[in-house]
């Protein structure tokens, strides 16, 4: 136990300084990649995988690993690269992660390093790249560019989660009052933007959407500079936490350190999880968490936080 707290301690020192570890990785190629060490479990030789009749051609089977069976995803045939050769599996490494409440393998070619960064230095992708590619942002590692994953995106392909809201629910949300005001919602992740927007409309509230913290602090110094308070225009922050430039514990940060901002509800809601999400949110002082993405879940709690305003 002394081992695990002195873990979340060592990691809750990036909360709120807009820093993270990304853990670099390659695919086919020298191309480097990284993912959020937060959302990574472990990192392990490919072990032998079992074939899933009827599965998709990406999911290259199951590993039964401490006692546990995790799919085992070939990262670059996902985001439309060739298929790693299967008598090279052998060589490969599984990452082994937490999204959105499920665990899964993703398959590349080598395992790099881990490197402490600044979100400043993460940016979004290349303006002209197109809407449908499978990154969320890129940053410069050793003069090289390396590129940061949607993988929200992937597992939406590979694996995709109900997206509406149960009639039952809808049911209860129009027996509301209306005439809410807008919810602002901060996501770097075109696919989580549309989940939580589809939700959200479908419980009668209208949406303002900010692509990462950088523009949503910038949106709302621009409501209340004026004089007055976000809770005027606003009726919470829905907010990511991994985003490049802001991430959303810095904004928590500034949010609440703001006395124009601070009495507007932040939620925090991501597809990081584990033992470290409770001293993270209350540390930055968000005043909820929710892990992504249960629409019905999502729904409910936003109109029991409408009720209590």
């Amino acid at each position: 136990m002394a081992g695990v707290l002195d873990s979340v301690n060592q990691r809750t020192q990036l909360v709120g300084q807009n820093r993270l570890e990304l853990l670099l990785f390659r695919l086919r190629g020298r191309q480097i990649y990284g993912i959020n060490v937060f959302k990574v479990k472990e990192v392990l030789q490919c072990p032998k995988l079992s074939s899933i009749p009827n599965s998709r051609a990406v999911v290259r089977g199951v590993a039964h690993i401490r006692g546990e069976t995790i799919p085992v995803i070939d990262l670059g045939m996902a985001i439309g690269l060739p298929g790693i050769p299967q008598e090279d599996l052998s060589s490969c490494f599984v990452i082994i992660t937490e999204y959105n409440r499920k665990t899964q393998g993703f398959l590349v070619t080598a395992v790099d390093r881990i490197m402490n960064m600044n979100w400043e230095d993460i940016l979004p992708p290349p303006k002209g790249t197109g809407k449908d590619i499978y990154l969320t942002a890129v940053t410069k590692i050793d003069d090289k560019l390396a590129e940061i994953i949607d993988v929200e995106k992937v597992l939406s392909e590979v694996s995709p989660l109900r997206e509406d809201v149960t009639e039952a629910v809808r049911s209860r949300s129009a027996e509301r009052a209306p005439g809410h005001l807008p919810v602002l919602v901060v996501d770097d992740s075109a696919v989580a933007r549309r989940q939580i927007e589809r939700c959200l409309i479908a419980i009668g509230m209208s949406v303002v959407v900010r692509n990462d913290g950088k523009q949503a602090l910038q949106y709302l110094k621009e409501i209340t500079e004026d004089g007055s308070k976000a809770k005027d225009h606003l009726s919470l922050i829905i907010s990511d936490v991994e985003m490049p430039e802001m991430d959303g514990y810095t904004l928590v940060t500034r949010v609440k350190s703001d006395p124009a901002l601070s009495d507007l509800f932040v939620m925090l809601h991501t597809s990081l999880s584990g033992v470290f999400n409770k001293a993270m949110v209350q540390k930055v002082g968000a005043d909820d968490f929710m892990a992504k993405f249960s629409p019905d879940e999502l729904a409910e709690r936003i109109m029991e936080i409408m009720d209590q305003a």
